[in-house]
């Protein structure tokens, strides 16, 4: 998974006391001269790699998955990320050069000179550190909100489901694959995207429960949408898209088929309409009918849409003699 591993983000301070009382430790095990040299390197070393730690954590966003980079997008702002992951890399350069500038001074110096010069390097290099600490809080930040991310296989097909809010999309997903999304009667109550999976025909499927998108023009579109929008463009073996004949999901029924032409125009992936909450009303021309609820053709519909995707695994040829 891309972000699934990225380490704790360390706060300024927190480096700072962990490099100068480590310097501490090191510069009692020598002589009064030595010990300026040797409290200057362990210093701007554990500054520097702590800090170099921190961006090679991070992957190349010019080479992450079209899916996960506007994923990403639409919940940190991938362009303030790189800025803050630049900084930090700008910071542990500079540090560096403060050892390699300080460490030759001290070298040409006597003991009280050369303990001015470790000091002076500790207050530059301190200077530094403190100068990217809003840098550090938004890595941390996009770190805390990046790692839950959804696993997408590319290997494996997906089925994107899409429709209004409270039309019973995720109490689909929850039905066939092994998920808990929450299910409640309020709008955009799927706050990100989340994948489950079943078996059929010994295949492995990713299902992809979408926030509630709405029908209005794509700038209009809130975060939230846009992680559906981008699921859509980036995952969709097929889609299947969900409708309420009944209009209890509060939005009316035109409305959302609206939607659906709108999004069969946008998408390259088969679609697959099904009307839930089919047993209040079938008022609707639909590929296939369900209720979640009632329990009643739920099955058939996976079957329906998975015969839409129409996947077949890539099995290298056996070789004849």
């Amino acid at each position: 998974m891309t972000f699934e591993d990225l380490p704790t983000t360390p706060r300024s301070e927190e480096l700072l006391d962990k490099a100068f009382s480590r310097a501490a430790r090191t510069g009692r095990a020598k002589s009064p001269y030595e010990a300026q040299e040797a409290m200057l390197r362990t210093a701007a070393n554990i500054l520097s790699d702590n800090l170099q730690n921190v961006v090679t954590a991070w992957p190349d966003f010019d080479y992450v998955d079209p899916f996960y980079y506007e994923l990403a997008d639409a919940i940190v702002d991938v362009d303030r990320l790189r800025q803050a992951l630049s900084q930090v890399t700008w910071a542990g350069r500079q540090i560096e050069s403060i050892r390699e500038e300080y460490a030759t001074k001290i070298r040409n110096s006597d003991t009280d000179t050369a303990r001015k010069h470790r000091k002076q390097a500790f207050a530059r290099m301190a200077d530094i550190t403190e100068q990217i600490a809003e840098d550090l809080l938004a890595i941390g930040k996009a770190r805390d909100e990046l790692k839950t991310l959804p696993d997408i296989r590319p290997d494996e097909p997906a089925i994107v489901v899409a429709g209004y809010p409270n039309v019973g999309k995720s109490s689909f997903v929850n039905e066939v694959t092994n998920a808990s999304n929450a299910i409640e009667s309020y709008p955009f109550t799927t706050t990100a995207v989340h994948v489950g999976h079943f078996e059929h025909d010994r295949i492995r499927y990713q299902i992809v429960d979408t926030p509630g998108l709405l029908d209005r023009p794509e700038d209009e579109r809130n975060d939230i949408e846009r992680q559906a929008v981008s699921a859509l463009h980036h995952l969709a073996d097929a889609v299947l898209f969900v409708v309420d004949a009944s209009g209890e999901c509060g939005y009316p029924l035109p409305s959302q088929l609206e939607l659906r032409d709108e999004l069969r125009a946008a998408f390259d992936a088969p679609m697959v309409t099904v009307c839930n909450k089919s047993d209040r009303s079938r008022d609707v021309e639909a590929d296939a009918y369900m209720s979640v609820l009632e329990g009643e053709n739920v099955d058939e519909v996976l079957d329906t849409v998975v015969e839409a995707v129409d996947w077949a695994p890539d099995i290298p040829a056996s070789r004849k003699d």
